[in-house]
């Protein structure tokens, strides 16, 4: 397998400090394989990703009519994303 070299830009450091920020990983490479992965996730339409998380959102919005966020969040939700959506409801005086 041939080597993929990937031109490091300023643009491209930032994206992928951020990145790394945003994943908690400690690598570039581990960032980068989990973002890879997210999008196939989302996109769909790859070898061993299925349909796509995001058609599936919208097919679930087309034949319900609408969502709840929590139902939302349940499509969403990824090994190298989490989706999670939570309702706290007070009444009463603080």
């Amino acid at each position: 397998m041939q080597e993929m070299r990937i031109e490091s830009t300023d643009e491209r450091q930032r994206l992928w400090e951020n990145l790394l920020e945003e994943t908690d990983e400690n690598a570039k490479s581990k960032a980068l394989d989990d973002a890879a992965r997210y999008y196939c996730r989302m996109r769909g339409d790859v070898a061993g990703y299925g349909n796509g998380k995001i058609e599936e959102l919208l097919r679930a919005a087309d034949d319900r009519g609408s969502l709840t966020a929590s139902e939302i969040a349940e499509i969403l939700d990824a090994r190298e994303l989490r989706v999670q959506y939570n309702t706290a409801i007070d009444l009463g005086e603080d």
